[in-house]
């Protein structure tokens, strides 16, 4: 028969803290923020709404198809113009039911779902984890990042390296050049925003030598801002970018 362990002063105290932390900071739905029973977890409209990426999609910029199509088949736009990117994964579509948990985390400086939400990436990513040497988040230029005092894409980064047991290094990749937001641009004029926007410091260059590197972002739309990125790493030696966001637009 297995004797129970006694219950410790230090122990008693780590769990009364978690209670009193529990008690001031009840779990909320990342989406609408009522009462859930688990931390991170949606409520079960919110998830009702949710609309996620599965196969078929295009094996270059991850838009789902609406028929089957046999394995490797890139859409018509990845065709005729392939981006310096590898592939685009994300788990969500990008709509009214996911929008919430993205400004919120973006903006307003709430983290309920950051947790649900890199898991959520990592299960988007699949067999490509095993391929990755080192993430880097979309980088903000430094006048935005005072601004809004945080990176919110570098918070899903950070989340995704202790999930999948992999460097993160923001270092690597500068926004050089500020950008006007992208929110209202056509996909010409965002491509023509983004270009030159970033660049790999000459120091990252030995870290990035022959690597494949997992590029992190909240949100893909057109792809411009992750294909600007995905060139600047290779230029500075990369071998492969993958990315990986939380959500995307599936229509322009």
């Amino acid at each position: 028969m297995t004797s129970l362990k006694p219950m410790t002063w230090p122990s008693l105290g780590v769990g009364l803290a978690q209670w009193l932390l529990a008690a001031a900071f009840p779990p909320r739905c990342p989406g609408c923020e009522v009462a859930v029973e688990v931390q991170h977890n949606f409520c079960p409209a919110c998830y009702g709404k949710l609309q996620f990426i599965t196969d078929p999609q295009c094996s270059q910029c991850g838009l789902p198809f609406a028929v089957p199509m046999e394995a490797g088949a890139r859409c018509p736009s990845c065709l005729a113009n392939p981006g310096q990117y590898d592939r685009i994964r994300a788990p969500l579509v990008y709509n009214e039911a996911s929008a919430p948990t993205i400004r919120a985390l973006k903006f307003h400086d709430r983290y309920t779902g950051l947790g649900r939400a890199v898991r959520l990436m990592q299960r988007a990513l699949g067999e490509d984890a095993a391929r990755v040497d080192v993430i880097v988040p979309v980088p903000l230029h430094w006048r935005r990042l005072l601004r809004r005092r945080y990176n919110q894409s570098a918070l899903l980064a950070f989340g995704l390296a202790e999930l999948l047991a992999r460097p993160c290094m923001p270092g690597l990749l500068r926004r050089v050049r500020p950008t006007p937001p992208q929110a209202r641009l056509s996909r010409a004029e965002r491509l023509k925003n983004m270009r030159h926007a970033f660049a790999a410091p000459q120091k990252s260059y030995a870290a990035l030598q022959h690597k494949t590197v997992l590029l992190v972002d909240d949100v893909v739309t057109t792809g411009a801002t992750v294909n600007a990125c995905a060139h600047a790493l290779k230029h500075a030696g990369a071998a492969h970018v993958l990315v990986l966001a939380l959500a995307r637009t599936t229509k322009e």
